[in-house]
């Protein structure tokens, strides 16, 4: 049990309050958001193709979605699914999570307010990193995530005392 169900129904609804308080995120961003961002998705040259073999249905595809960027943003808990399972035998690397990431990015910038795009944000790149090291990790070919690694930029100069 996690310490969101332990709380029950009440927690999850003060923890969903608050997020919505502090992002302004609510279901009608969400959707907006997911429905632009999967528009653009089945356009783009790349990717677009991959989702076509796999989506039959897209309206219940986007229902779906909400559902679990509802779940992901606000920890409504309205999403049901395993998406690592769902993800694990597409033909796809870093280069095609990068396009995904960068089109998620410019679509949550248009959309949202800077503080609920950089709440999206920030959970892509989490969910890309998770899906990415899973695919490549059942697939034979392990890579450090992209958005777990220091940036070592930041360090360059500092001395470390031990």
């Amino acid at each position: 049990m996690s310490d969101l169900e332990a709380g029950g129904p009440e927690r999850r609804a003060r923890i969903t309050a608050e997020i919505m308080a502090r992002t302004g995120i609510d279901e009608p961003m969400i959707e907006h958001l997911v429905r632009l961002f999967y528009q653009r998705i089945q356009a783009e040259p790349v990717l677009g193709p991959i989702f076509a073999t796999r989506v039959a249905d897209w309206e219940h595809h986007i229902e779906k979605l909400c559902a679990f960027w509802s779940s992901v943003a606000l920890m409504t808990g309205r999403y049901h699914g395993q998406p690592m399972r769902m993800h694990m035998d597409l033909p796809v690397d870093r280069a095609h999570f990068d396009r995904w990431l960068a089109l998620f990015e410019r679509t949550a910038a248009e959309v949202c307010p800077p503080g609920a795009a950089a709440h999206f944000v920030e959970r892509a790149r989490r969910i890309a990193d998770s899906l990415e090291m899973g695919i490549a990790t059942a697939q034979g070919r392990l890579e450090a995530p992209r958005h777990s690694r220091p940036d070592t930029s930041l360090l360059s100069g500092v001395a470390c005392s031990g």
